[in-house]
């Protein structure tokens, strides 16, 4: 049988903080409240004890000269306990805390010619007196724990708020955020002492720094390299339409058409990483939009339109990440290519070998293919890149049965009513 699982708050620094400092507490707590009434509740007895024993002295006196004895004392008297009479015949002297009469007492017995002379003592002041003190160690421990917990809690609230920041922007800035920072006070000061936890926050801005700093570079080496190829291409391109016929001259054009293509793919992908892309939003019904990339494609792929809906997107862009989708669905995978549009969902699928491991693990990868034919891995990033753009949400997967699928999810349009054609 399964143990039941702890519930998720439990695992929180706070929660273990708190726990540990309540137990701190009760322990501290205990210790001192039992050191206390030991040390009381010794006293107590002691003084009792010494007063019972000084009054025995006096009524051993008062019996030894034959005078009566007080009301206090006796001749084995009712009520004297038992293992207290045999300690006195034995001829011992003792004393003993007993009920009688219903009423604590302290007793106090010595031998009297084979009998036991015994003397009782009040003792219902002294254990009162010791119950008052425990109810105020009680108390006081419960009020000392409340107080601790209270001030503990915001002292590690205080922390965990920072280490909370702190785990917010590293999320902010593995999402592509790479202008999210910390900004601890304490690690801007340097005369301010520095805690651990600022100093991660420090670390974390660093090393955010150091990252938004060599991606943009990386990003505008891209693009120039991708402006400055644009020129010579757009001339090797108009000089090889020059070319006579043959075989020769259409590797040429082809290599250049390559060349192009890959040019066009790395300055899309280096504004796509900029993040400055703007989209125009319009409404448009699904089902004809996808047959219309897909005719245009050229391709022999089919159009399953299960249930058609209408949605809000960038037609163009919503265009690039399909026509890339069923471009890579033929150039890696096998027929038949099957588009199904079901809701705001679509689905591009082959009967190929599949995603290599790593594309299902952490995505599309750039210049990066692993399917046996020609590519840059540039197609998927392209669509990964605007499907974001545009607000839907892509992921591949292995299609049951064999083959690839890429889903994609787009946000439906809602159309509401309008209350004067209700009217």
């Amino acid at each position: 049988m399964r143990a039941p699982r702890l519930p998720a708050w439990t695992a929180t620094l706070t929660w273990k903080a708190a726990v540990f400092i309540a137990v701190m507490c009760c322990a501290l707590a205990a210790l001192l409240g039992i050191l206390v009434h030991v040390s009381v509740t010794g006293q107590t007895v002691n003084d009792s004890r010494e007063k019972a024993l000084a009054r025995l002295t006096d009524v051993t006196r008062l019996y030894e000269a034959g005078e009566p004895l007080p009301r206090f004392a006796g001749i084995d008297p009712p009520g004297l306990p038992a293992s207290l009479r045999a300690l006195a015949v034995r001829g011992e002297r003792g004393t003993v805390v007993a009920e009688d009469r219903g009423r604590p007492t302290m007793w106090a017995a010595g031998p009297a010619d084979g009998r036991a002379l015994a003397v009782r003592v009040d003792y219902t002041q002294s254990a009162e007196t010791i119950d008052a003190l425990d109810r105020s160690i009680v108390g006081s421990s419960v009020l000392a724990i409340g107080a601790t917990l209270l001030v503990g809690a915001f002292a590690v609230t205080r922390v965990t708020r920072r280490l909370h920041l702190t785990a917010q922007v590293a999320r902010r800035i593995s999402a592509g955020d790479l202008d999210a920072r910390v900004d601890d006070p304490r690690t801007k000061d340097p005369s301010r002492p520095q805690d651990e936890v600022a100093t991660v926050s420090g670390a974390l801005d660093t090393m955010a720094s150091s990252l938004q700093s060599k991606l943009q570079s990386e990003q505008r080496f891209t693009a120039d390299v991708a402006h400055e190829l644009r020129t010579p291409l757009t001339g090797l391109s108009a000089a090889a339409e020059l070319l006579p016929e043959g075989r020769p001259s259409e590797l040429v054009r082809d290599r250049v058409r390559a060349m192009r293509a890959l040019t066009e793919d790395l300055l899309e992908i280096s504004r796509l990483d900029a993040r400055n892309e703007t989209v125009d939003l319009a409404v448009h019904e699904l089902g004809p939009l996808v047959e219309r990339v897909v005719r245009a494609s050229g391709t022999d792929t089919e159009v399953r339109v299960v249930r058609d809906t209408t949605v809000e997107t960038d037609r163009r862009r919503l265009e690039r990440v399909l026509g890339n989708l069923v471009a890579n669905a033929h150039k890696h995978g096998s027929p038949p290519v099957v588009v199904t549009v079901d809701g705001p969902v679509l689905s591009v699928r082959d009967h190929g070998p599949g995603y290599p491991g790593y594309l299902l693990e952490s995505g599309p990868q750039r210049f990066r293919t692993e399917s046996g034919g020609k590519g840059h891995g540039l197609g998927l990033t392209i669509a990964v890149g605007q499907a974001e753009v545009i607000g839907a949400e892509l992921r591949f997967t292995g299609a049951q049965g064999g083959g690839a699928e890429a889903r994609l999810r787009l946000p439906e349009y809602v159309a509401f009513a309008d209350p004067a054609r209700e009217d």
